[in-house]
């Protein structure tokens, strides 16, 4: 076994991908403008030379690698039509095997390459989150043994000779700062003698400075300057206190820890965050949860177990995010039968735990008890909760309600059949200590009521002790074999359609065996990835598409008669998607894919392109999207390239350390000449998105091996009240898997430090454009001349 992968039979059938041919294409262009920014930030090596041709040789050459052997004919023929399906934009694959495919992709653990994951404890999904990867847990009562009442005394300590370590006036200042311990913009001018001695007092009563008064009996771990490392410290202490040694002590060392700022290879070179935000994580868990913890009264609802989990992975995943180069996204569900639900809804509305989306997971008999006339315990419950829950959600969008009987594993009874044994681990991290806590919650899933929850944006579902899906994006427009330019929407020739088609198809099928052969990595969840095969393949810019190929706009798509041709099309995708999955598994002798379908967000590989984004419609017609990067002394250097070329920028105040560079967007969906019937998301009604939604799910996700539509219906509260907003879920949400519905209002009155999309009307577009010095980008948003070949021209 060579990193996690058996080779294959080199006896296998003629690939797909005819369509894109062997010789290599030209690359696709990215977006001028927010397109290339995004490509900058999250994709492009310094060997790419922004050409996205470059990247698609090395993702497709990593992909083909995990066979695990040198590749037959037919495998390199596979190989050259993979790169012309990726350079031209057919098939994005997603940003995680843009920034991190290449040639020695096989070495490497899959963790990397996963958008989608779950975890069963805290140490587990802090290094799912640590990987990059999204991550979904289950806080439902039976799933959280852990009490961190009994965690051991914990010590920390950091060597003075850290170059880290405070050492003088301005090292104590940004200390300071970032440890919250300072009034709110204090410069390092007003920091005087009384706020010095504050933080030395802090590093005196928080780090143990003197290592011979530890006792002799105390567990002593030194974090290895990885992500393993930084993981497994979470693992020996959380391990502790699932063991209940309330009585022990334990010690972990950061003084191996790289310093703040010095380049990370494995993100390709992207400045490390140092110890202070993981020592920061280990002192707010201390005096967050494990004292608070033993403090509670044992009787009471307030920081229960699950409560306890849900904050400590809140905590750890606010340092993930410190580190700037990875995203720490999370989904915390819980189930509505629990008597703690109503408190999981509630803590959400008391603000704190931003870095989840919450949701409740909720079946047909949830629904079906609101409409009952009873006085049973459950059918008050159920009312109670449904109350409590949207009058939170309709202020800030949580919780949501995922209806967790409709996902697919736990509608077939798939999820049932995992064994109840834990994850032994993977080459490159082996669990240990928390070996036994893992079993535990393995053991109480095989009975608890939901089995199954989803990633941070729902397109996905997931076993809830530990998962993983691999996904990709197709972009049908893309696949276009002439220029886009040469189209006229819904007339194109018999020739150029039947070809069109067959890139998609082709698309698709490439897609599905790209992902099919990342399950064959070293993983963490090796045992659930070899039962599962799980992957999750999905179109992104559809609008598009169904403009230009078959001259539908989104209204006309609603019309199921008028819009068949675009339905049938999407159907006879899916059916070729899982065909080929099938098929493609069978020949290397792995299990065929539990789940194959999807729809996800897809917002960096649609940036990219310009497209709107999975199957969202477009949110507005000219806007500011705003890039967050990492700011101050030691930030990203290209904050100074945007604001020497014009672009707005902004430091941010409520995350210090932050700066966001604002990019003016015209969506390719407005240079495609819709005009007036192009709808944007603000548009349209909720019921017209339900339905969309609805259409999605039968003739994408299918009624077999889908998995689910990630989607942000928005609401807008100045039309829409509560008790509206109540009747539209009632009404709607129990007839899909899962859909976000977020009350919207304007901007101005959402009381953010910024948003990542800025409206701006048509007259401060053009003044921000006019002042940024890129050729590139006055060339992608000169609003005049696309609304002109829209056929409204203003002039």
């Amino acid at each position: 076994m060579m990193h996690g992968f058996v080779p294959v039979s080199p006896d296998v059938p003629a690939p797909p991908g005819a369509a894109f041919g062997d010789v290599p294409l030209p690359a696709r262009a990215f977006d001028p403008g927010m397109g290339l920014a995004v490509a900058r930030r999250t994709v492009l090596r310094a060997a790419d030379g922004e050409d996205f041709g470059r990247v698609a040789d090395r993702v497709a050459a990593g992909n083909m690698a995990l066979l695990g052997r040198p590749p037959t004919a037919p495998e390199r023929l596979e190989r050259a039509r993979l790169r012309n399906a990726i350079a031209t934009g057919a098939l994005i694959t997603s940003g995680r095997h843009l920034q991190h495919g290449d040639a020695g992709q096989a070495a490497r653990n899959m963790e990397v390459f996963t958008n989608c994951a779950t975890a069963g404890a805290s140490f587990t999904e802090f290094y799912l989150l640590l990987n990059g990867a999204g991550v979904g847990r289950a806080y439902d009562d039976d799933l959280c043994p852990v009490d961190w009442a009994m965690a051991p005394a914990l010590l920390l300590y950091l060597s003075p000779s850290h170059p880290d370590w405070p050492k003088d006036r301005a090292s104590l200042h940004r200390f300071g700062v970032e440890f919250g311990l300072l009034r709110w913009g204090m410069s390092l001018d007003a920091f005087g003698d009384a706020e010095e001695a504050d933080v030395r007092g802090f590093l005196a009563r928080e780090l143990l400075h003197d290592l011979d008064r530890v006792p002799g009996d105390a567990r002593h771990y030194a974090i290895a300057d990885t992500r393993e490392g930084w993981a497994k410290a979470v693992e020996i202490l959380e391990g502790m206190a699932f063991r209940r040694e309330r009585d022990r002590t334990l010690l972990i060392d950061l003084s191996r820890v790289r310093p703040l700022g010095v380049p990370i290879k494995g993100m390709q070179g992207r400045p490390a965050s140092g110890p202070l935000s993981l020592l920061r994580a280990f002192i707010n868990l201390r005096r967050e949860v494990i004292e608070p913890a033993r403090d509670r009264d044992p009787e009471g609802e307030v920081l229960r177990p699950w409560e306890q989990a849900l904050r400590a992975d809140h905590i750890l995943s606010t340092e993930v995010q410190v580190g700037g180069a990875r995203r720490a996204a999370r989904m915390a569900t819980k189930s509505w039968r629990d008597p703690g639900a109503l408190r999981f809804v509630r803590l959400k509305a008391e603000g704190g735990l931003w870095t989840a989306n919450h949701s409740l997971m909720v079946d047909a008999e949830f629904w079906d008890r609101l409409g009952r006339a009873d006085d049973e315990p459950m059918t008050r419950h159920a009312r109670t909760l449904f109350e409590a829950a949207t009058a939170c959600a309709y202020v800030n969008g949580e919780p949501g309600f995922i209806n967790g009987d409709r996902l697919e594993d736990a509608r077939t009874g798939f999820a049932r059949q995992k064994p109840a044994t834990a994850e032994a681990g993977s080459a490159r991290y082996r669990v240990e200590d928390g070996a036994a806590l893992l079993e535990d919650v393995a053991r109480c899933a095989a009975t608890t009521a939901f089995p199954v929850t989803t990633n941070p944006c729902g397109e996905v579902v997931l076993h809830v002790t530990g998962g993983y899906c691999v996904i990709s994006d197709f972009a049908p427009l893309l696949a276009c074999p002439v220029a886009l330019e040469a189209l006229a929407s819904g007339g194109v020739s018999g020739d150029v359609a039947r070809d069109w088609d067959a890139r998609v198809e082709d698309a698709v099928r490439l897609g599905v065996r790209f992902l099919v052969r990342v399950n064959r990595m070293d993983a963490l969840y090796a045992a659930e990835v070899a039962r599962t095969n799980r992957i999750g393949i999905g179109p992104t810019g559809l609008h598009e598409w169904a403009w230009a190929r078959f001259g539908l706009a989104f209204r006309d798509l609603l019309d199921e008669a008028r819009s068949k041709p675009f339905w049938d099309a999407l159907a006879r995708f899916s059916a070729a998607a899982k065909e080929e999955a099938t098929r493609y598994a069978a020949s290397l002798g792995m299990a065929p894919p539990a789940t194959v379908t999807t729809i996800k967000p897809a917002g960096t590989t649609s940036k990219l392109f310009g497209l709107t984004e999975g199957a969202h419609l477009p949110a507005r017609r000219q806007y500011l999207r705003w890039v967050q990067f990492r700011g101050g002394p030691d930030g990203d250097p290209l904050i100074g390239d945007y604001a020497a070329r014009g672009y707005p920028t902004r430091a941010l105040e409520t995350f210090p350390g932050v700066t966001v560079v604002g990019f003016p967007t015209l969506p390719l969906i407005q240079r495609l000449g819709l005009g007036e019937r192009l709808v944007i998301a603000p548009e349209a009604t909720p019921e017209e998105q339900y339905r969309w939604l609805m259409l999605l799910e039968r003739h994408w996700i299918g009624a077999e091996r889908g998995n689910q539509v990630s989607y942000t219906l928005k609401i807008a509260t100045d039309r829409v009240g509560l008790e509206d907003f109540r009747a539209l879920l009632r009404a709607h949400q129990p007839h899909l898997r899962c859909c976000a519905v977020l009350p919207s209002r304007p901007d101005r009155d959402l009381g953010y430090e910024y948003l990542p999309e800025e409206e701006v009307s048509e007259d401060e577009f053009r003044r921000i454009v006019a002042g940024i010095h890129d050729p590139g980008v006055a060339e992608a948003v000169d609003l005049a001349r696309l609304q002109c070949e829209a056929g409204v021209c203003p002039i």
